[in-house]
């Protein structure tokens, strides 16, 4: 249940900000998302569809809108679209996804609400269409089954939810980062929190199996905010270990696409020259905490 009924049976139905974000560029994409989070039963929904360089229009009337004069990257977008919505908790949804299931938030803040210690979901991410997910989508190292539950220290953005406090707690989406790794830095500061991220094998969210490499600038970017995470998250003796991991990393896959491995590697040298913005170093409890749940924050 969405929209503006006050009846006291629905006051008592879990309160849910969504932020939408698109581009207006995937205006079939954006209607289905739209359409999947209005059919969303047994919770109240506030939703603000953020157009980043774009000024959304034709929208339901249950949908609020907030047109960004430029894009201001997929992390600030999603930041400027918190601050319009109400809710104890928030969803974020990208564009290009959607949620089949009507008893999906319903059924993912239960899994909130259960273990207090969660404090960031990501749901299972499946194509639409039926064709292969990439195993990137499960965001582990040891990937196991897709059904598989666990905890993460890194997410896949395109269907996030939080509790307020928790996200609030963690100083929001990573705005410098513009595009990339911004799932990793809110995965890791939601465990310095003292909580976990979980994926939840058994949700499911809807997303099409596109290249990450459509994008113009995705080996820069990534090499870039690569850095840039560890320079604003990690203690300092853990920072090269953690940079110097990665180098090795791409040297080795893209030793046979020299093209890419260039492109990385001018990202990587700018990582280092380019300011990242405020560097708030994990605890060391929470590196500990992280070693014993399987990833320490080393690669």
């Amino acid at each position: 249940m969405s929209g503006p009924d006050a009846s006291p049976v629905s006051l008592a139905l879990p309160t849910v900000g969504v932020v939408l974000l698109t581009q207006g560029t995937r205006p079939d994409d954006l209607a289905r998302g739209i359409r999947s989070l209005l059919a969303q039963q047994d919770v109240r929904l506030d939703i603000v569809c953020v157009g980043n360089g774009w000024q959304p229009t034709g929208l339901p009337a249950e949908v609020k809108t907030l047109g960004l004069p430029e894009n201001l990257g997929i992390p600030a977008g999603r930041n400027r679209g918190v601050s319009r919505v109400v809710g104890d908790f928030l969803f974020f949804l990208d564009d290009d996804a959607s949620i089949p299931d009507p008893l999906f938030l319903r059924e993912a803040i239960a899994v909130l609400r259960a273990d207090p210690t969660i404090g960031l979901l990501q749901p299972r991410v499946v194509d639409p269409a039926g064709i292969a997910s990439p195993r990137r989508w499960i965001p582990r190292i040891r990937k196991g089954a897709a059904t598989h539950s666990s905890n993460v220290f890194s997410v896949w953005e395109g269907a996030v939810l939080l509790p307020r406090a928790a996200f609030d707690a963690t100083g929001g989406w990573a705005e410098p980062f513009f595009y990339a790794h911004e799932g990793i830095e809110l995965a890791w500061r939601v465990w310095d929190l003292g909580l976990r991220a979980w994926y939840a094998g058994e949700l499911e969210a809807n997303h099409p199996v596109i290249a990450p490499t459509r994008h113009a600038d995705y080996y820069r970017l990534n090499a870039r905010n690569r850095v840039w995470l560890a320079r604003r998250n990690l203690p300092a003796l853990l920072v090269p270990v953690y940079t110097g991991s990665w180098l090795l990393i791409q040297l080795l896959r893209w030793a046979r696409n020299p093209g890419a491995l260039r492109a990385w590697l001018a990202g990587f040298r700018e990582g280092w020259t380019t300011d990242p913005g405020e560097r708030r170093p994990l605890k060391a409890h929470t590196v500990w905490r992280m070693t014993l749940a399987g990833r320490p924050p080393i690669v």
